[in-house]
């Protein structure tokens, strides 16, 4: 069995805790922040310290804090030739420092501490530097989901721009309807059986196929109707460069 260290107190870091909670594969034994208090339900076996020279030696440190903080926190760890991953999409297997092997565990996935997670179903994309790093993540990868896949750090940069536009961009747009539904009294639980629709209809059909809606339609007296409706600015216009987005695809097809 591995041992592991979870460096982060954020909602990643969060979710990795319960997941490596009763592995049994990887032994979580300790946990990193920089606050004190966020311990995040560790098991009674795992130390919590908020100290660098407190940080036991393990197999495995996985890294879970902001893009911009990897860096840093990386080069801060008290050991040498270990195993250290980390979690990002958009960050190079490289950004980690080179004082220690090194890998990435990056799931795709949103999180939030509120919601829980069926981490079996959670796509998780690994990258090491060498071969036998990767048969230990690899088992690491089994023992937390069924559903794991080898991709470099390019090839995972593609896919965190992707993953923004299918769920941050998505999820702002539901925070839009969410206003208008609100502005007018109307529940916004009205408009969930249409965003579940939506969502499994891909799984079906591709994308392109599954479009619906007026802009598909070229439907011009329900889309400029939409736009004399819209009074607030940000909105009229991602409706607009949606809408000529929209309509950009359907003339490709």
């Amino acid at each position: 069995m591995k041992s592991i260290v979870i460096l982060g107190s954020g909602n990643v870091a969060h979710h990795f805790i319960k997941a490596f909670t009763e592995n049994p594969v990887v032994q979580l034994i300790g946990h990193f922040s920089r606050q004190k208090k966020a311990t995040l339900n560790l098991p009674t076996y795992a130390k919590h310290t908020s100290n660098w020279d407190e940080i036991p030696e393990a197999d495995v440190y996985l890294i879970c804090v902001s893009d911009d903080a990897i860096e840093e926190i990386s080069a801060k760890i008290p050991f040498k030739n270990k195993l250290v991953l980390h979690t990002s999409g958009s960050k190079a297997l490289t950004s980690l420092n080179s004082k220690n092997r090194r890998g990435v565990l990056y799931p795709l996935q949103t999180f939030s501490k509120e919601k829980e997670i069926n981490f079996n179903t959670v796509p998780l994309c690994l990258e090491t530097e060498n071969e036998k790093d990767y048969e230990i993540l690899e088992d690491i990868a089994k023992s937390l989901s069924k559903n794991y896949y080898n991709i470099n750090s390019e090839k995972r940069k593609a896919l965190h721009v992707a993953a923004v536009f299918v769920c941050n961009f998505v999820n702002h747009l539901y925070v839009l309807g969410k206003e208008l539904c609100d502005s007018n009294a109307i529940p916004f639980t009205v408009l969930h059986p249409l965003i579940a629709e939506t969502a499994q209809k891909i799984e079906f059909m591709s994308p392109e196929m599954a479009q619906t809606g007026p802009a598909k339609r070229n439907d011009t007296q329900t889309i400029e109707a939409h736009l004399a409706y819209l009074q607030n600015e940000n909105q009229k216009q991602i409706y607009q460069l949606l809408t000529q987005s929209i309509q950009n695809h359907v003339q490709k097809l």
